[in-house]
């Protein structure tokens, strides 16, 4: 197991670096740092992509023959950790990460000439149809009904819990198209736009107060058959494969440590404002155990990308990375509220129209609302330790 990188690695690292510093612009900078969701704003995440994408960058993990670089696995981690330390906002990967590798392995031949090129360019922005209400992590359960009519189907149902889909003009979706057997079959993979009449998005404003998911609903919703992804009746072999890439398809380790950075350097402008602050040394010891924690972590992560490397695969480990990861920024998140304290009440502009801050601190309490759910959301903790018992430790 080599964790060490080459020369030629450390040099693409350097071209990597000049690049950002070259081409990242300054307020797409701002935004992801002051950002408290899930995804940056879709304007955001769009305008770094179109930078990316004339660059030939924007999906390393990608085929060539469908617009993706020939980078090595370690290429690809170097980039990612530049990308996060240069403070740039992770694609949204709704579409390019989740969808597009399933389009690649299940899609027919007119499936990926005309969906792949308006994931990559943006004219197609997605989101995902899989949580309904009382089917979220026992998502076998679902019941958004696809029934056959001609050439096409019939939708009716609902979608809960669906990020962006106020933005989104496609979302990809599980529905149930037989009854018969046992809940995981009779699923199908069905691809559906939001401009379709019968679809309606209902938004739900979370305890961060912002706006981020919805619910779907289709009512008698015209699909054509041929927007279905494989075969009929097969759409959970396609689901456990796009969760692949949605829970373990990259490493977490640079985005958290530079998170641990705003971190360090909040408690650092708070000392010196407050000197009597954190007299008991109770955060900066919590800090610490945060930083060797992180270290473990990306030792793991170097540990996968040398398997990966080898022409191994990152199997169940992906879990730890997950579940570690999560826990990790969980964490940095109570921290922050620890450091800010009474501030953290000041999430609404003030009553008297005083200037409202738009720096770090007013992300601070949104943030750590949004990620509670990163313990739910691509799979809990339970499952993710459930995984790890199994699959790794063999219990």
């Amino acid at each position: 197991m080599d964790l060490s990188f080459s020369q030629e690695e450390l040099q693409f690292q350097q071209k990597v670096r000049q690049f950002l510093a070259d081409n990242l612009p300054a307020h797409i900078i701002a935004a992801t740092k002051t950002n408290s969701s899930v995804f940056v704003e879709k304007d955001i995440a769009l305008e770094w992509q179109a930078i990316l994408v004339a660059k030939g960058w924007a999906v390393p993990q990608w085929p060539v023959e469908h617009g993706g670089t020939d980078w090595t696995p370690s290429q690809k981690y170097l980039f990612s950790k530049e990308c996060y330390l240069a403070g740039a906002p992770m694609l949204i990967p709704l579409g390019l990460l989740m969808l597009a590798p399933v389009i690649m392995a299940f899609g027919t031949e007119q499936q990926k000439a005309d969906i792949l090129p308006k994931i990559l360019s943006g004219e197609n922005y997605w989101c995902q149809g899989y949580s309904e209400p009382g089917s979220g992590s026992d998502l076998a359960s679902l019941k958004l009904k696809a029934e056959a009519d001609g050439d096409d189907y019939i939708v009716n149902g609902s979608k809960i819990w669906t990020t962006h889909a106020h933005l989104a003009d496609q979302i990809f979706c599980l529905v149930r198209t037989d009854n018969t057997g046992k809940p995981q079959h009779g699923i199908s993979f069905l691809l559906i736009d939001m401009n379709t009449p019968g679809v309606t998005v209902e938004p739900i404003i979370t305890m961060a107060d912002d706006h981020e998911v919805n619910q779907v609903f289709f009512d008698n919703v015209r699909v054509p058959k041929a927007n279905r992804i494989g075969e009929e009746n097969k759409g959970w072999t396609y689901a456990k494969y796009l969760l692949e890439f949605e829970r373990g398809g990259g490493f977490n380790g640079d985005r958290i440590r530079h998170e641990l950075g705003h971190l360090k350097q909040l408690i650092k402008d708070t000392q010196a404002s407050t000197p009597s602050f954190d007299s008991s040394g109770s955060i900066a010891r919590k800090v610490a155990k945060v930083e060797i924690d992180l270290k473990a972590l990306e030792i793991t992560e170097l540990r996968i990308l040398s398997s990966v490397s080898g022409g191994g695969n990152p199997g169940p480990e992906s879990s730890i990375m997950k579940l570690t990861g999560t826990s990790l920024e969980q964490t940095i998140n109570e921290l922050a509220m620890d450091v800010i304290g009474y501030q953290g009440f000041a999430m609404d502009p003030p009553a008297d129209g005083s200037p409202y801050r738009a720096d770090f601190i007013s992300s601070i309490v949104p943030r750590y609302l949004n990620n509670r759910a990163a313990s739910i959301f691509g799979g809990s903790q339970e499952i993710q330790r459930n995984i790890i018992a199994k699959m790794v430790l063999g219990l």
